[in-house]
């Protein structure tokens, strides 16, 4: 097991769970990789020294000095979706802490604030808002997603642009740190931990438990798609521009997310208004994109508002299934408006290029609203003037990534910068680009990187939670 004593290293990770077999797994384990080493993308494979499994905070401790006593990283997995299977480190001989057994919830009905257990998965996370009290916070829209991960990396989603994102609910928690101490990080204490948390969990510490502001669930929402009749790529691109026209309206209700997805089979855009169908109708949507097949859907009940996300055709594509795939990202500011030549160059680009693969698609998502109140340096998170982002994401159905579909996707974003000259887009650590290498930390976190840095040499100067692309220590 790794470079060290496996025996060693071994005997101290089950003293660490209390002498319980069952939370331990390693090489020498049954069905080792497929049961616990589960990569997300199959493309990049990764041979992590072992699987852990605490029941408390202080066996996460104890992990952790076992790990930083023998030489080696940690990485803490909540939902295991990591593009680059980052949340089993990435590489080779780290020590990994699954969460699953942190499912602690609680609710505060004075304040409304709930207490989440840092194993737990989105879908879990709705319902039991729901259960105590009707109660909601901004996510994504993958309920195989786990929380650990999500907020505090970012956390985008539908409600985003009425709530902000989903580590702008996060208002305390509990974290193990590299020196295996437990504390409590917030605004009040442990702040400059707490300000790392959210943006750049995974290199800061294993968060075990949430304090998150709630919001009441909407009452009515109105769920909407259009499949749009475009067939030409000349057909496509108007589709697009009379979308990004319409998100950037900047009197655009905070109430509405959209999302504009582009497959092999054609565009739909789709997304939800939450609000009565009569406020929904008085914004015209409809009136403001090309012809179409509209379907419109209004729903009271919560957990199917939440459910019918999930149904989403790329999430059919992308959701909790493990697969050889590639995706990148960009970041679009209300400056990084496409010219229409770019967007016909774009959708010429998309139309020409042999992709390698039938199951590819790009999404925009409509962020902005709350997300944008934030100031740049509010919290670690990096991207906080984007308008919309865009994912590109590209599946080999029969083996590894090849370079074809590796150059649809590269050549996709170039088309795209090389239309905004100047302009710096940077990418989303939610959805982590290991062809961006060295660059993918000043990507990910832009002007936010330096304090991060010194944060890191503060509090972890040995880079115990390390990836290939975390945050590495730097004195000021």
């Amino acid at each position: 097991m790794g470079n060290t004593s496996s025996t060693a290293v071994q005997k101290c990770l089950l003293a660490a769970l209390g002498g319980n077999n069952a939370l331990l797994a390693s090489n020498a384990t049954v069905g080792y990789q497929i049961s616990h080493v589960k990569p997300y993308n199959l493309d990049i494979p990764v041979a992590p020294a072992a699987v852990t499994y605490p029941k408390s905070t202080e066996q996460v401790a104890a992990i952790v000095k076992c790990a930083a006593d023998n030489n080696l990283k940690v990485q803490p997995r909540c939902g295991g979706h990591s593009y680059a299977n980052y949340g089993i480190g990435g590489q080779n001989d780290a020590i990994i802490v699954d969460l699953e057994n942190f499912q602690q919830f609680s609710m505060d009905t004075n304040t409304w604030q709930a207490t989440i257990g840092g194993g737990t998965l989105l879908g879990d996370v709705t319902k039991r808002l729901h259960d105590n009290g009707k109660r909601a916070m901004a996510h994504g829209t993958c309920p195989q997603v786990g929380i650990g991960g999500h907020a505090t990396i970012g956390g985008l989603g539908p409600t985003s642009r009425m709530w902000g994102a989903a580590l702008d609910h996060v208002e305390e928690v509990q974290v193990v740190l590299a020196n295996s101490s437990i504390v409590r990080a917030s605004e009040q204490q442990n702040s400059d931990v707490f300000w790392a948390l959210k943006g750049a969990g995974a290199s800061f510490g294993i968060i075990t438990e949430f304090k998150v502001r709630t919001e009441a669930e909407p009452g009515e929402s109105v769920l909407y798609s259009y499949g749009i009749q475009a067939g030409s790529a000349k057909d496509k691109a108007n589709a697009f521009k009379k979308w990004q026209a319409l998100i950037a309206d900047p009197n655009l209700s905070r109430k509405f997310a959209s999302q504009f997805i582009l497959t092999e089979l054609g565009v739909i855009v789709s997304g939800t208004y939450f609000g009565p169908k009569a406020e929904f109708d008085s914004l015209n949507i409809s009136s403001r994109l090309p012809n179409k097949d509209e379907s419109v859907v209004v729903l009271k009940d919560w957990l199917g508002v939440v459910g019918h996300w999930a149904e989403d055709v790329a999430l059919e594509l992308a959701g909790g299934i493990q697969s050889n795939f590639y995706a990148k990202s960009l970041a679009y500011t209300k400056d990084d408006i496409l010219p229409d030549a770019a967007v016909d160059k774009l959708f010429q680009f998309i139309d020409s290029t042999d992709k390698g693969t039938p199951v590819w698609f790009l999404i925009w998502d409509l962020e902005g609203g709350k997300i944008n109140d934030y100031a740049p340096d509010a919290t670690a998170y990096g991207h906080r003037d984007a308008l919309f982002y865009h994912q590109a994401y590209a599946v080999n159905l029969f083996g590894r990534v090849d370079s074809k579909i590796r150059n649809f996707l590269t050549g996709l974003s170039k088309v795209i910068t090389d239309a905004l000259p100047g302009h710096h887009l940077g990418a989303y650590a939610g959805y982590v680009d290991p062809a961006l290498g060295a660059n993918g930390p000043s990507e990910y976190w832009g002007s936010n990187l330096p304090r991060l840095q010194q944060i890191k040499a503060a509090v972890d100067p040995k880079d115990i939670f390390h990836n290939p692309q975390s945050v590495k220590p730097v004195a000021a």
